[in-house]
């Protein structure tokens, strides 16, 4: 399958560009002419290679043992703003500047100019890459000594002991837009990424060994990982070998499991990637989340297999994935009311999941019976010490606010909160997270207050995913008994350390937005509580 499938639910950023066609431009200059008729009359001889050396590297790109996945899924990144393009259509892309002058050179005072005026330039161009699936190809002109230089296949192909001497080379598992970007850093040293060819930039930086571009490909999607598009980035940095955005996609889909679980894209992984996240012991969701996800994925795999998805088809290509749900670890009412009746399960499946809940006697069962151990909520204390002064801190409906901002990703789970001063009391709660005056989340919730000076926990309805170096406000605002436990002592810079190896540092600035006197010295929201780095299992021990 071509990799332009890898994104079709993204269309491309609108862009002003111009398809090169050297073939219809300007006539032949001086200096074309001038190479032209040197070649051909033989001034510039090509050493013939001998047969016996034509085995090993072909410049037939089908020969190269990098593989393309017989079948990839859509694009994980969410573009809602692009406009769709087809592969169908020849690939654009800014053309090579105007070298019809002679005295071209003049005008390029350095090395990297001269060498972009080549870039996608039929000019002394030895060598054309046809790119793309069939049907949907793009000629591509470059020059040997540019891709030999930047590459060391490239070098292999066109100057090492078994290379061959093609005219045209044909690269059928590559989109023409990512080889454009992949000629573009290597004539030009510029890399320009968009949503809808990251990953095919990915696949041939990786192709070509071109380490650097694969470096900024892999940044691009981990600052632009989601819990829309985690398990698809999964799938991809697993196919790649990319452990640093696996460790980041992993911590998206900890936190954020039950968002993952729900995205378009997680019925487009594949079965090992889908064994994987079932097997995770740090998955932060109820297994009937889980359950309900294998069911959407085992629905559209039926559908890529043209089966009908019939509940008998859905548990045959689930396969030994299944047994990696916790079901009996469900309550009993998700189970009796969800689970048992969706006809996946066999009969006796069912019966002995129902007196596993019940019964003195448990029957063994297929299913792992303890529950996953999840995420650890941690808390960024902010204040060193509280007090409660009469008639000095009251609730009265108003807002208490506190902006910061974190070194590292960190997913807000919610709010440590002061409650009662004045004996046990009852609180209505609206709690909010903003950026940049985007409300990013809020919930209206309840909390009992012992009349102690204990923090009582808020949470947000899902976790929120906090980048690093951001700046948040986060908000409560109390009804309940006016007279308060305040915090006081504040600190402005917070440090909580989670393992050995692993810690956040959060900064604290003062809120415009708060209007009952919370700062960083003193005040509300003494505690923000969030999921964090930890030192989970590695995926081979969880899967």
């Amino acid at each position: 399958m071509a990799m332009s499938n890898l994104y079709s639910k993204i269309a491309p950023k609108p862009s002003k560009r111009l398809t090169p066609d050297m073939n219809t431009q300007n006539t032949v200059s001086q200096t074309q002419h001038w190479i032209n008729e040197t070649l051909k009359n033989g001034n510039l001889p090509l050493v013939p290679v001998p047969p016996n050396q034509l085995q090993t590297i072909s410049q037939r790109e089908s020969n190269m043992q990098i593989t393309q996945p017989a079948s990839v899924p859509n694009s994980p990144l969410a573009s809602p703003n692009i406009v769709q393009t087809t592969s169908a259509s020849p690939v654009n892309f800014t053309p090579a500047p105007n070298t019809g002058d002679p005295n071209w050179q003049a005008s390029k005072p350095t090395v990297r100019e001269r060498n972009a005026a080549m870039f996608n330039n039929e000019l002394m161009a030895d060598v054309k890459f046809v790119v793309g699936a069939s049907g949907h190809t793009q000629v591509i002109p470059a020059h040997k000594y540019v891709l030999a230089t930047g590459s060391s296949v490239f070098y292999a192909m066109f100057y090492g002991g078994l290379a061959e001497n093609k005219e045209e080379i044909e690269v059928p598992d590559v989109e023409p837009s990512a080889f454009l970007t992949l000629l573009k850093y290597l004539y030009c040293d510029d890399i320009q990424l968009e949503a809808d060819t990251v990953l095919a930039t990915l696949y041939v930086a990786k192709k070509y060994i071109v380490p650097h571009l694969a470096r900024a490909c892999v940044t691009y999607l981990e600052t632009s990982l989601t819990a829309k598009n985690a398990c698809l980035l999964l799938s991809q940095s697993r196919l790649f070998e990319e452990p640093d955005l696996m460790e980041r996609c992993w911590e998206v889909i900890d936190a954020q499991a039950e968002m993952a679980l729900k995205s378009e894209g997680f019925v487009d992984i594949d079965m090992s990637t889908l064994e994987s996240v079932f097997a995770r012991e740090t998955l932060n969701c109820k297994e009937m989340h889980l359950f309900e996800a294998a069911l959407n994925w085992a629905h559209a795999e039926c559908l890529r297999r043209e089966l009908d998805p019939t509940a008998q088809n859905k548990r045959i290509v689930l396969g030994n994935a299944l047994y990696l749900i916790r079901i009996p670890t469900m309550s009993l009412d998700e189970f009796a009311n969800n689970a048992a009746q969706l006809g996946i399960l066999t009969l006796q499946e069912t019966i002995d999941i129902f007196l596993h809940f019940t019964a003195h006697n448990k029957p063994h069962l297929s299913y792992p019976v303890k529950a996953r151990a999840g995420l650890k909520p941690q808390i960024c204390h902010r204040f060193q010490s509280c007090a409660y002064r009469s008639n000095q801190w009251r609730y009265r409906g108003r807002c208490d606010s506190i902006q910061f901002s974190v070194d590292r990703r960190v997913f807000m789970v919610g709010f440590g909160l002061y409650g009662s001063s004045n004996g046990a009391a009852d609180y209505n709660v609206k709690i909010e997270l903003k950026r940049l005056g985007r409300v990013l989340a809020e919930n209206n919730t309840k909390f009992f207050s012992d009349g102690s000076s204990n923090t009582f926990p808020v949470y947000f309805e899902n976790p929120v995913q906090i980048e690093p170096e951001t700046m948040y406000t986060a908000s409560a605002i109390l009804d309940g008994i006016e007279l308060s436990y305040f915090g006081q002592e504040g600190l402005s810079e917070v440090t909580t350390v989670s393992s050995a190896t692993q810690s956040v540092t959060f900064q604290f600035q003062c809120s415009s937005e708060s209007t009952n006197g919370t700062g960083v010295q003193g005040g509300q929201i003494p505690e923000l509580v969030f999921y964090g780095p930890s030192a989970c299992p590695t995926e081979d021990n969880t899967s």
